[in-house]
């Protein structure tokens, strides 16, 4: 991807700056930036699209939630002076965009959801995926989208790394049963 990654105010993001209306796309909990690289090719003409980094990997553990998500994006979107802003959420970033639609109505000019989780889960199982084992994290990954070619190379890499690492790999189960406390399908 071309684009550069600004770091200003706490926040890193992804901008194709301009005064148009902000569409702003929210990550998923293994969602490379290279998934939105076609839709921020799209929209780019007619709309400044942002997309925040979530801070899952750098959040304190104590705050590292769902909830901790969608504090992070409405103090973006206030850094960033939006008065209102068009949503696009990804799987986690889907649940973010619902819960920021529900806590800021005020701020919300529409909202995208592609396949959000919040609303229905389907898990990986009972057990976190095992370690070191690249073909299950390959498979699991491209079988996460309609197309498994869409899981791109870069996309199984990262999630591989995060799964053999301790740390992320803490966070991640701590966000992912955040999300299921956190269930909005009423």
């Amino acid at each position: 991807m071309d684009y550069v990654i600004k770091s200003e105010g706490g926040f890193k993001y992804i901008e194709t700056g301009d005064d148009k209306q902000p569409l702003v796309l929210l990550h998923g909990l293994f969602g490379a930036l290279s998934n939105f690289e076609g839709i921020m090719r799209h929209f780019s003409p007619a709309y400044n699209v942002v997309v925040p980094i979530l801070p899952i990997f750098e959040l304190p553990l104590r705050k590292v939630s769902v909830s901790g998500l969608v504090e992070h994006v409405a103090e973006f979107v206030e850094f960033k002076k939006f008065r209102k802003v068009h949503v696009l959420g990804n799987s986690l970033g889907g649940h973010i965009a619902l819960l920021y639609a529900l806590g800021h109505p005020d701020k919300i000019a529409s909202i995208i959801l592609t396949g959000s989780s919040g609303l229905f889960e389907s898990a990986m199982g009972t057990s976190f995926p095992p370690r070191n084992n690249y073909e299950f994290i390959k498979k699991k990954t491209q079988s996460t989208f309609f197309d498994p070619e869409v899981a791109s190379q870069e996309l199984i890499d990262e999630v591989f790394d995060i799964v053999n690492d301790r740390n992320k790999a803490i966070r991640v189960i701590a966000t992912a049963k955040s999300a299921v406390r956190h269930n909005l399908w009423r």
